[in-house]
This record gives C-alpha cells, structure tokens and sequence, in this order.
C-alpha cells in the first residue's frame, strides 16, 4: 500500500530530466501518471522507463506539473489551467519571478497555480538521464503566493515531499536572488573557465586533474536551456556576476602591483569561509576529513575499497574519484567525519591500502 501523501491523477507537461524523474517516483508510489511533450518519441522513452502512460482524452488530473524549458512555462501553465479548472498546477523551472510577471500581465487566475523548483539535476538532460532518486535530500522549493490556496499549496509542497526532498518555502524574489549565487553564476563562471581550454596546446591540457574537472562539470549543461534561464533571471546574475568580477579584478590589480600577497590571502581566506557555509550530506554545513587512498587501475579495486570500509563500520560521507589517462594508479578521496579518520585510516592500512594523504 501507498504510503504517498500525493493523490492522482498526476499529468506531467514534459518528459525530459525533471519530468520524467518526476514520473519514476509517483509510479513508485501507485500514482497514475500521465505524460504530455511536444515530442511523441520524448513520452514512449518516459513511458517505458516507467515514467507514466500517454495522455489521453478524458483524463482528469488533480495534479499537474510543468516541466518545459523556462520560454513557454507561461504558456503551458496558462494553458493547463483553462483546460483543466479542478487541478493545481506547478512548474519546475529554476527562475520564478520572471514567470510569475508574465502570468500576471495575462491576467490568469492563479489561485491553483503554485511556482515550486527542485534544486536538482544533471549535467545530461532529457528522459535517459532520468533518476528517480535525483531529487532525495535536495532542496525543493516551494514559491507560495499570499493570495495562494492552502489546498494548492500543500498539494504542491506534498510533491516535493514524496519525491524524497527537503521542502523550502521561500518568495519568488528571494528564490531567484538565491539560485543566482548557488547555481547561475556557477554556470557561467565554470563555462568560461572551460572556454579558456579551447586555444590550449593539448600537453596543457592533458595535465588537467580534479580540481579542472571539478570546476568545469558543469561547462557541458545545454546551452539553449541555460541561455533561457540566465536571460529570465538577468537582473539577480548581474548583481553576482559583478560582485565576482570585483573580487578577481581585485587580484588582477595586485597580481601586476608586484605585491599581491594581501590580496591573495584576503580572496583565498574568504574562500576558505564561504566553502565552510555550503550544505554537506544531510543538508548541514560540516567538515569533513578527506583520506585519498590510491587504486590500482584494475577490476575489482574500487568496489574492494567500499566493501571494506562497510566492513568497517564507517559511514562514508562523499567519494570522490581521480585517474589520469594513461596512468597505472588512481586516487579514491575518501570523506568521513574527523572522529572516524584516524581509524579507518589505520585500519585501512593494515588491509594492504596505501593512504596518500589526508586533511581536515
């Protein structure tokens, strides 16, 4: 038995990424689940996933979410709501306000209509990049209207609940003065810095390690998608944008002064600062130990080192993995609370891994 706090119907307008995860969790749940994209081959891929069915004539949905790119979100959710007066309606795109506007300016009754963004996704998108535990213990928010109705509302944040997030009610406003700083402006500044590769030598490039990989994950997200979303939250990624430019041109300053040990150090401790702030597993700030062990490059290394350290006891807070092409070892980081390094450590070594560093 069901133990969701979501009733069907559910539509979903959009079966890329979100939708069609989305999707996966609900049919979990029993939740008849109807699917919508301008791409019939978009919903047979979701359908077979498990996502839902086709939508049909007839259907009556209590529910529905819209997760379309950020230019017709206004469109389709005017759109729904005439066509469908007994149902909530959501959307999943990560600006808010610029929508809301547009709605506004149409003169829609958004009584049912609740702005709502799950803080996740991938940097592959579309239903085969699907997963329905991408948005467990991420942030889901919920943009609730003072005008809103409270049976809406609380459809809406029981969504977020049942797909295994961490609802946040926050004002449209603040949503996308938030998503700028955590998410837009990191869009940006890791495509430029991976635009810098492009006239690179490859002997350069091939030196590129983690720290590279990790600041330029992100560069291969869509660029028609994000292109929408930066121009609809213009105003907010400015503002951090220009803070940003401030802080290196700063340093740009000192650099070409001759004498930029300040600067470097004033930047380099703010970092240190504003890394501490960012959430770790569980939605809490923490600090973590980092053991890198190093891996033989062969089958069977990595999953004998998770096996172990589940022998151990320990619970294993984030895993990272490091391998250069070409190369015969690779580096496992492993992170885990202060109090248990100094033991996995030792009891690690003593199963015949060698520990190549680790720091608080």
């Amino acid at each position: 038995m069901s133990n969701a706090r979501v009733s069907g119907p559910v539509r979903i307008v959009g079966a890329g990424l979100l939708g069609t995860s989305i999707g996966l969790v609900l049919g979990r749940h029993g939740i008849d689940v109807s699917l919508v994209d301008s791409s019939p081959t978009a919903v047979a891929l979701a359908s077979q996933y498990g996502a839902g069915r086709p939508a049909a004539e007839g259907d009556t949905p209590k529910l529905i979410v819209v997760a379309v790119p950020p230019d017709v979100v206004a469109d389709v959710v005017e759109r729904e709501l005439r066509d469908f007066p007994d149902a909530v309606v959501t959307d999943v795109t990560s600006v808010k306000g610029s929508i809301l506007l547009d709605l506004q300016s149409r003169g829609v009754d958004l009584t049912r209509y609740v702005g709502s963004h799950p803080m996740a996704g991938r940097e592959r998108g579309g239903a085969v990049s699907a997963r329905a535990d991408i948005f467990t213990g991420r942030s889901w928010v919920v943009c609730p209207r003072p005008d809103a109705d409270s049976v809406a509302v609380n459809r809406v944040s029981d969504l977020a609940i049942d797909c295994g997030a961490n609802l946040v009610e926050m004002s449209t406003a603040d949503h996308d003065t938030a998503v700028a700083l955590v998410s837009h402006v990191p869009q940006i500044v890791s495509s430029a810095i991976a635009s810098s590769l492009i006239g690179a030598p490859d002997s350069s490039v091939e030196l590129a390690g983690g720290g590279l990989r990790d600041m330029t994950r992100i560069a291969s997200s869509d660029p028609g998608l994000w292109i929408q979303i930066l121009s609809a939250n213009a105003a907010d990624v400015t503002v951090v944008l220009e803070d940003v430019r401030d802080r290196i041109d700063a340093v740009v300053t000192a650099l070409r002064s001759g004498a930029p040990t300040a600067a470097l150090a004033d930047l380099l401790a703010s970092g240190n600062t504003g890394v501490s702030r960012i959430p770790g597993k569980h939605g809490r700030s923490a600090r973590f130990a980092h053991i890198l062990v190093v891996i033989d490059d062969r089958p069977g290394q990595l999953a004998q080192l998770l096996a172990d350290i589940g022998d151990l006891g320990v619970n294993m807070e984030d895993l990272r993995l490091e391998h250069s092409p070409g190369s015969a070892i690779g580096f496992a980081e492993v992170s885990v609370l202060p109090t248990a390094e100094e033991s996995l450590v030792r009891e690690l070594e003593a199963r015949g891994w060698r520990i190549a560093g680790e720091s608080q």
